[in-house]
């Protein structure tokens, strides 16, 4: 039995976040990550993250208050306006923060940290360094976790990677642990903790065509899921507009915000034909620019009937270098052009999981002792659309909320004994595993995931109906069912990935399963939740959040209010 006083499960940048704020209270943690921190996700995040600074002389008036309603119209009104005021009022915090430590945020010519506009603002709020902030956000982070590892004054910090979370283990409603597996040596360990946090990420790779890293299989949010802890708002999967064509690798929206223009086949900024993109035009929210990029293409403006062009050219050499170096090098490796003298195809991709681990403002849950951030939690300050550069604010915010309010429980916790608890369910999860391992059936999981993919991509996407819904969720049923018969082929214990991603696709199949059952129930179009058979906004009948809870006959659904705070639901104009 291995004993924390705190865990963190997930060490991207809520987790490292949640980490450091546990050790500034002196609590002896852990970081659980299933790949080394610096290969977590985050490093992906390209454009910037959002703060009220008025560091820009076109954002000098800009205050929390504006980019609250910012984000609470963006959202669709269906964000909890209580979580978004926390997040926006701390906001400013957490950037100076993090650029005390010494994240090296790109400047303006006074030495002020330089924001650039994205999506949703109207003005430049995000501040960025280049076009790689979140691997600049995340390295600052990492060394902090060292710092803290090696100073002697400082309570212990360990990190565990290579390590998959299998299972949450709760007793009489209260967390008390995990059970996790050592992926090279191919064991299972117990872990006994007065708290538990989870940062573990989205779930974008349930579907093909994502910009998300191949680890983010939606695992974090099965664990809590299937120990009863609801998912919230699960059908709401924002599409981000610019991907790769082929790849599916972002290309950020800071392009647009640096000036970049969306052609069709015929030179055109399209986004002008649209009433709903035609003011804001390339930095109008990503679900909208999304859904009128697929229309374009479907009305024959698009190139192969399959994407758009995106066009840098005239930001000249020295700005694109200065300011996207990182994109320029993706069209060069990935796609064999150059921005400077080529537009980039580009079409939209699966980007960022609005829902997850339900939670509130203070990153609890309905179990004492387990607290979510991040991407895999839904607090909800994004509610239907996130808007672009407040996924990295929300990492850093409540990464240190949860941190913050897991220490003070664990220094009002009174020692409890649970060596049984933990033992029952790790032998339980051995003998899953077991199961597993010598399964003599004929299904490849790689065929399942496949199928998965191109069922979520074809008929959960950015436009919906009830008939592919019902047809998604029938074809999903027919993959668990095909998951009791999978075989692997490699069966040893030490370095199985298959056995990993064995284990991390029942996780998908289920996760999958409740987004669908929550967009088909969801009978009305909101944000990146489009209904083309219930094209309109429903205040009176829709403006709640869904939970989804796992029983053993698959998902059942329950409803709770939004919090609606000082900014009333109107038309969702740009």
């Amino acid at each position: 039995m291995i004993y924390h006083d705190a865990i963190v499960v997930g060490g991207g940048l809520a987790g490292l976040r949640a980490a450091i704020e546990l050790n500034r209270h002196n609590i002896r943690t852990a970081v659980i990550s299933k790949v080394h921190p610096i290969r977590s996700h985050s490093v992906a995040a390209q454009g910037g993250i959002n703060a009220p600074l008025g560091n820009h002389p076109r954002g000098i008036h800009d205050t929390w208050e504006k980019h609250a309603f910012d984000t609470v119209k963006g959202s669709d009104y269906l964000a909890d306006q209580d979580a978004v005021i926390r997040m926006t009022r701390e906001a400013s915090e957490r950037i100076y923060e993090m650029d005390y430590w010494g994240c090296p945020f790109s400047r303006t010519l006074e030495g002020k940290i330089a924001q650039r506009p994205f999506g949703g603002a109207g003005f430049p709020r995000t501040c960025y360094a280049a076009d790689k902030t979140g691997h600049a956000l995340m390295h600052t982070l990492y060394q902090q976790i060292v710092r803290f590892k090696q100073a002697s004054e400082r309570k212990e910090m360990v990190v565990y990677d290579e390590w998959l979370v299998t299972d949450l283990v709760i007793e009489e409603g209260i967390c008390v642990g995990i059970i996790a597996f050592d992926i090279i040596h191919g064991k299972l360990e117990a872990f006994e903790a007065g708290a538990v946090i989870f940062a573990t990420g989205g779930a974008g790779r349930i579907y093909g065509k994502s910009t998300n890293a191949l680890i983010n299989t939606g695992m974090g949010m099965a664990v809590p899921y299937w120990a009863g802890i609801p998912l919230k708002d699960m059908e709401f999967i924002q599409f981000h507009p610019t991907t790769l064509f082929g790849k599916n690798i972002l290309i950020t929206e800071g392009c647009r915000g640096e000036g970049g223009f969306l052609l069709n086949n015929k030179g055109e900024r399209f986004l002008a034909k649209y009433s709903d993109s035609i003011h804001a035009m390339e930095v109008a929210p990503r679900d909208i620019i999304s859904r009128n990029s697929i229309r374009e293409i479907m009305a024959g403006g698009g190139f192969n009937d399959s994407y758009m062009h995106l066009d840098l050219r005239h930001l000249g050499k020295e700005k694109i270098e200065q300011r996207l170096p990182g994109i320029r090098e993706i069209c060069r490796d990935f796609a064999g052009i150059d921005p400077v003298t080529d537009p980039i195809p580009v079409q939209p991709g699966q980007h960022y999981t609005m829902g997850g681990i339900d939670c509130t403002t203070e990153c609890e849950t309905v179990v004492k002792g387990f607290y979510a951030a991040g991407e895999a939690a839904c607090v909800s300050v994004h509610g239907a659309n996130r808007l672009g550069g407040n996924s990295l604010l929300d990492t850093v915010v409540f990464g240190a909320i949860a941190g913050s309010n897991a220490a003070r429980y664990i220094h009002n916790l009174k020692h409890r004994k649970c060596e049984t608890i933990l033992k029952e369910t790790l032998k339980r999860t051995e003998q899953k595993l077991d199961r597993v391992g010598k399964s003599e059936g004929t299904e490849l999981p790689v065929d399942i995931k496949n199928a998965l993919n191109i069922i979520m991509d074809t008929k959960v996407g950015i436009f919906r109906d009830a008939s592919q819904l019902k047809e998604a969720l029938y074809e999903v049923k027919a993959l668990q069912d095909r998951y009791k018969r999978i075989k692997l082929h490699y069966t040893g214990k030490h370095t199985n990935l298959s056995l990993q991603w064995a284990l991390e696709l029942r996780g998908s199949l289920d996760v999958a399963e409740a987004i669908i059952i929550s967009a088909l129930a969801r009978e009305e179009s909101r944000g990146s939740h489009y209904r083309t058979d219930f094209p309109k906004r429903n205040d009176n009948d829709w403006l709640k959040h869904t939970l989804a809870y796992s029983i053993p006959e698959g998902v059942r659904l329950d409803y709770k209010p939004v919090n609606i705070g000082p900014f009333e639901p109107r038309e969702r104009k740009y």
